[in-house]
C-alpha cells in the first residue's frame, strides 16, 4: 500500500478562501485524508469545512504552524471544537498532549527545531531523530516531518527518520514534483502532504481533482524507483505504529 496522500486545501500556508468549494468539487478523488490550516478562514467556516469533510466519509486534519505553548494550546482546543481527526504541526507541548489524551483525535507534532512562516526545519539529522524518540513516548501518535523545508538533505533526513522512528510519519513541506513523489515511494512513510502545488498546477495543466488523481495514480504505479516491501504497508493511524 503506498503512502497516504493528505490533500491540503492551502496555498502559501493559508487555507484558501474557496476551500469548501474546492473540496466539494474534488471529494470523489481517491483520497481519504483532507486537511487545512488554522489561518485563512473564520472559526465558523473552519467548522463547516471540517464537517463537510467528515460528512463525506473522509478524515479531517488540521495543520498548525504555531510555536508558543499558549498558541499551540489554543490550536489544540480549536481542533477539538471543530471535530478534527488529526492535529498536525505545532511544536510538541506536554500541555497539548495532556489536553488531547483520551480524546478522539491524533496528535502529530513537528519534530526538530521549527521556526518561521513558511516554516523552516533546522538541526542535524541525529538531533531531529533524538527529538522524535524523546517525544514519541510522551503523547505523540506520529510526526509531521517538514523534510522538504529542511536546511539540509531532505531525502536523507526523511529516510533515516522513517527507518528508526516506530510511529507513523507524514512528510510535508513543498512537495511539488513527480521526482519527489518517487523519492517518497522509496522512503515509504505513512503519509505525505500536498497543498500549494495543486493550486499552482505543478502536477499538470489540469483541474485540482485531475491533479489529485494524477498523483494517486503515480503513487499506485510501479516505477523503477519503487521499492516493494512491508515498509510500504501503512496501517491506519489508530493502530498506533507503522507496520514494519
Amino acid at each position: 500500500m503506498p503512502p497516504q496522500l493528505i490533500v491540503m486545501l492551502t496555498h502559501n500556508d493559508r487555507t484558501v478562501e474557496n476551500a469548501l468549494e474546492v473540496f466539494n468539487s474534488s471529494q470523489d478523488a481517491p483520497v481519504t485524508h483532507w486537511g487545512f490550516k488554522d489561518r485563512g478562514l473564520s472559526v465558523d467556516a473552519m467548522k463547516r469545512l471540517a464537517a463537510a469533510i467528515k460528512d463525506a466519509g473522509k478524515i479531517a486534519c488540521l495543520e498548525v504552524v504555531r510555536y508558543s505553548t499558549q498558541a499551540c494550546l489554543e490550536s489544540a482546543k480549536l481542533a477539538l471544537a471543530c471535530g478534527f481527526d488529526y492535529l498536525m504541526g505545532t511544536v510538541y507541548c506536554n500541555a497539548v498532549a495532556s489536553l488531547l489524551r483520551g480524546k478522539p483525535i491524533k496528535y502529530m507534532p513537528f519534530c526538530g527545531r521549527v521556526s518561521g512562516s513558511p516554516s523552516v526545519l533546522e538541526g542535524s539529522i541525529s538531533e531531529i531523530i533524538a527529538h522524535g524518540r524523546d517525544i514519541a513516548g510522551r503523547g505523540a501518535h506520529g510526526f509531521d516531518l517538514l523534510a522538504y523545508r529542511y536546511r539540509g538533505n531532505p531525502e536523507k533526513l526523511a529516510r533515516q527518520f522513517v527507518d528508526v522512528i516506530d510511529l507513523p510519519v507524514v512528510i510535508a513541506g513543498s512537495i511539488a514534483s513527480f521526482t519527489q513523489l518517487d523519492k517518497i515511494k522509496e522512503i515509504a512513510p505513512w503519509g505525505f502532504t500536498i497543498g500549494s502545488a495543486f493550486f499552482e498546477g505543478k502536477f499538470g495543466d489540469l483541474s485540482i481533482p485531475e491533479q489529485i488523481r494524477s498523483v494517486t495514480d503515480h503513487m499506485n504505479s510501479q516505477t523503477r524507483h519503487t521499492t516493494l516491501s512491508t515498509r510500504n504497508v501503512a496501517p491506519p493511524l489508530s493502530q498506533g505504529k507503522r507496520e514494519r
